[in-house]
């Protein structure tokens, strides 16, 4: 008979409270809109995973159907590699060929990356602990999916909930912060775009040597950006347009679905319910604010030494986080709203492609020097 009760009888406050946590993912998604292709599953994920029993995770011996995916796509990071693939496949680096200036920006907005990994490890953490929170601040959810699995495996869950919530809420978070650092005339700067045709041979040329450079710098940082690359190669190829836009659509879709409802799964209420979880949700949103506030600081000392007439809008510079092309756009409705008629999107775009290559290149950096500094530090 207790058998037939075992549904209630196991059922805990933490298990309620996740559900909880869980729907109000999943309402960001349906009613806010909030990155639903990834809150929506995410958040059904945590609910099924804490369901008694946990049933979808293992049970009498067996694997459930979400430790199989979590095995298969997460612990292996077949997941986050193929979503790079696909993002690698959106990706037109036109808009950075046209203005080389705007690697930088993708440099200088992830400053709060290494700042967050130094108040982190500040407050309790271990090094591989904080860097995994420190990749937050990127904006890039696959790659704070990639570096925690490797780092921090048992804090994957708030890990990825916390990238991508705050990837979500990036049209909440970087406008305040950019008022804050500019003035109202610094935000109506116009900046002019001259539009030209990138060389073919140059957009073909430039993922193949990023991967190579990459690979004799950083040879952990290549799966990352190797699998960036490649889809951008499948891209400017010109040869596989089919495969480039299964890439972009089929590929993207279906990798997402199993890549939200995985994370979720990773959510179970004994490991996400702790003080860790608070901590890394908060210093996820300072990691996100450096980086957004670092990127807008360089361009206004860039401006120190250029001459009037050639000033750059300094809210280019949150640009240079990965939330490619959210940020892009949003810096744009910024523009129009400050002067009408004001448009800086091409720049903003430009800025926005070197923030999602500087997230993967700083995540190759986290991997390779990591590791590094332990060895360092035995002697």
């Amino acid at each position: 008979m207790q058998d037939v009760f075992i549904g209630f009888t196991s059922i805990t406050w933490k298990m309620l409270l996740m559900y909880g946590i869980g729907g109000i993912l999943i309402w960001l998604a349906i009613k806010k809109e909030y990155e639903p292709m990834l809150l929506l599953p995410i958040g059904f994920g945590a609910i099924l995973v804490n369901l008694p029993l946990s049933v979808v995770w293992e049970h009498a011996g067996a694997d459930g159907f979400l430790k199989i995916l979590y095995d298969m796509g997460i612990a292996t990071e077949l997941f986050p590699l193929l979503i790079f693939i696909a993002v690698g496949a959106m990706i037109d680096f036109g808009p950075l060929f046209k203005n080389p200036l705007m690697i930088f920006f993708g440099a200088a907005a992830q400053f709060g990356i290494f700042a967050t990994i130094i108040i982190a490890t500040l407050v309790g953490f271990d090094l591989k602990e904080a860097a995994s929170i420190g990749i937050i601040g990127a904006a890039d959810g696959p790659t704070s999916i990639f570096v925690a699995n490797l780092f921090a495996p048992h804090l994957l869950g708030p890990i990825s909930v916390a990238a991508y919530s705050y990837m979500s809420l990036v049209p909440l978070i970087q406008p305040p912060v950019i008022r804050a650092l500019t003035t109202s005339h610094e935000r109506r700067i116009h900046m002019t775009y001259h539009e030209s045709n990138s060389p073919k041979w140059l957009k073909v040329l430039f993922p193949i040597l990023v991967t190579m450079i990459s690979g004799i710098v950083a040879p952990i940082s290549v799966p990352l950006i190797g699998s960036l690359m490649f889809g951008n190669l499948i891209r400017e190829s010109g040869v596989l347009e089919r495969l480039s836009q299964t890439a972009q659509n089929e590929l993207a879709y279906l990798v997402t679905l199993l890549l939200g409802i995985t994370i979720g799964a990773s959510m179970k209420a004994e490991n996400f319910l702790t003080w860790k979880t608070g901590l890394i949700m908060g210093m996820g949103l300072v990691a996100f604010i450096f980086d957004t506030a670092g990127g807008v600081l360089f361009a206004k000392l860039i401006n120190l030494f250029l001459p009037k007439g050639k000033k750059i809008n300094p809210m280019i510079g949150a640009c240079g986080i990965s939330a490619f092309p959210m940020s892009g756009r949003i810096i744009q409705k910024m523009a129009s709203e400050e002067e009408k008629g004001n448009i800086i999107l091409m720049h903003a775009i430009g800025s926005n492609v070197s923030g999602q290559l500087g997230s993967v290149i700083a995540g190759g950096m986290v991997l390779a020097l990591v590791p590094l500094i332990y060895v360092v530090a035995k002697f």
